[in-house]
């Protein structure tokens, strides 16, 4: 047996070990957590009422309107947000640009449906807010007792309470959006200085 000898060196190749250098932002905790439980509240009462309104749409067979479960959808878009952000800080990997562009996308999806809330509230005819008005704060006398008529009247006034805390948590959920946007901008403006 011949052994092949090549004259050619062979080459010897040498790692370089790369730093991997993590940059780390300075989130504000205190306005972080704050955000996000006023954000859970907010989602979560959206998801409860309009999963409850859908529950009474089928109970009387009447059709769902799309804004129901666009909302509770969009609502819980901003729990997942909100877990992600959760799972992130956990990591040590939360970046302001994932917030201030997932906190943007909120913003435009939670708007429009406080827009659609505010149309269906204060519309110009047969609103909810005039017909409980009319029907139900307006009601005088007022029923009273173990009778069928003042359950009726307590659902009512229930579901007119409901319509009037899905627009406040719309509106608080609106601006904190907002805000949070502002403090990753802070975030970023102050680790650039």
């Amino acid at each position: 047996m011949a052994s092949v000898l090549t004259s050619e060196p062979s080459l010897v190749y040498s790692r370089r070990v790369v730093e991997a250098r993590v940059h780390k932002y300075h989130w504000p905790a205190v306005q972080l957590n704050v955000w996000m439980i006023i954000m859970l509240i907010s989602a979560c009462t959206i998801i409860g009422v309009f999963a409850t309104f859908i529950d009474i749409q089928h109970t009387l067979l009447l059709p769902v309107p799309w804004y129901f479960p666009y909302y509770i959808t969009v609502a819980s878009l901003a729990v997942f947000f909100i877990l992600l952000l959760l799972y992130l800080i956990y990591q040590r990997r939360l970046l302001p640009s994932i917030v201030m562009i997932g906190g943007f996308i909120l913003f435009v999806l939670w708007l429009t449906g406080l827009i659609v809330i505010s149309v269906q509230l204060w519309g110009p005819d047969g609103s909810v807010s005039s017909n409980c008005n009319l029907q139900v704060f307006g009601a005088s006398p007022m029923p009273k007792g173990q009778t069928l008529e003042t359950l009726a009247w307590l659902e009512q006034k229930s579901i007119c309470q409901s319509w009037q805390a899905v627009f406040a948590f719309g509106l608080v959920g609106a601006v904190f959006l907002l805000w949070i946007m502002v403090i990753a901008y802070q975030v970023f403006a102050d680790d650039a200085a």
